[in-house]
């Protein structure tokens, strides 16, 4: 492997704390939600999560398209990612669903385009096996 890209966050505070990046693109205080007891109005680590994973899956998913010369209208990844709580080990565990919209192409080619992003994105692939990703075509 060849790294092309390194970048670093450092979190202080767990979920009442900031996460900064190092070159201060991003500056963010955290709060836990209101469902999890905390005082909510600010953002948390699965935000986060959820909008790194439909950001990449949408670049892949466009990146796949042009590399088979596919020409999509526009093409959206909505990622919903829940916080639950594990009742076999007492722990949590996230789980996602990706809402994908593809247009220009027929569902069928729209769900080939997905699954084909979803076996290359790099947050698929960090995920796989560990939790549970739902893909949902629209």
């Amino acid at each position: 492997m060849r790294e092309l890209f390194k970048t670093s966050v450092i979190a202080t505070g767990g979920r009442e704390g900031r996460v900064v990046s190092e070159d201060n693109m991003i500056d963010i205080k955290l709060e836990t939600p209101k469902e999890m007891g905390g005082p909510g109005g600010g953002t948390n680590p699965e935000q986060l999560f959820a909008a790194g994973y439909a950001a990449c899956f949408d670049g892949m998913l466009n990146a796949i398209a042009k590399k088979e010369k596919t020409e999509l209208t526009s093409t959206s990844v909505k990622a919903d990612v829940s916080f639950l709580k594990d009742e076999a080990d007492n722990g949590f565990k996230l789980a996602a669903i990706l809402n994908v919209s593809v247009k220009g192409v027929d569902e069928e080619k729209a769900r080939e385009l997905v699954e084909k992003a979803h076996e290359a994105c790099p947050y698929s692939k960090a995920t796989r096996g560990n939790i549970e990703v739902e893909l949902k075509v629209d």
